[in-house]
């Protein structure tokens, strides 16, 4: 497979250090994957930006939609009927669109993080098809998605335009 020509090189962003207690280590964790992936769809060109990498359809700006509904189900309480049809923007949202509704959608997941003092306690969000999860695990299923999905992220953006690192 011919490799796209390497423009866009950053350096690699290490992990955070973060404080001693678990929450703040999750909550380190999940703000540094999602300022990676945020990253790395920002000023993706078009129309490569919605064009499928894989044989799946994935693309790049999908997988960031994907994510703002994954987040607002999770920490909002949004309910999502259509799971497969997250992973496809709007024809008339732009790169900026996208990444802009993400960024203010994990401000608003933030604010109800905030508010949360015990791992073990349930999200603090309405119900639409049960009880909520704990904190504990609606971090760590975060940070797995997000993660899952950055690294997608990574390859595709590579393919597109050769942009590297976080």
């Amino acid at each position: 497979m011919p490799s796209a020509p390497r423009r866009n090189r950053r350096g690699d962003t290490p992990p955070p250090r973060t404080g001693g207690s678990e929450f703040e280590t999750l909550r380190g964790f999940l703000d540094y994957l999602r300022a990676s992936i945020a990253a790395k769809v920002e000023g993706a060109p078009e129309p490569q930006v919605r064009t499928a990498g894989v044989p799946s359809g994935t693309n790049l700006l999908g997988l960031l939609h994907h994510l703002t509904f994954v987040e607002r189900a999770t920490f909002h309480g949004d309910k999502v009927t259509d799971w497969p049809g997250t992973f496809r923007a709007a024809p008339q949202d732009s790169v900026a669109d996208v990444v802009a509704r993400y960024r203010a959608t994990v401000e608003r997941a933030n604010d109800v993080l905030d508010g949360c003092a015990d791992l073990g306690a349930p999200v603090p969000r309405p119900r639409p098809n049960g009880p909520a999860p704990s904190v504990r695990w609606a971090l760590t299923h975060m940070i797995e998605e997000t993660g899952r999905h950055a690294g997608h992220a990574d390859i595709l953006r590579e393919l597109i335009d050769g942009a590297t690192g976080r």
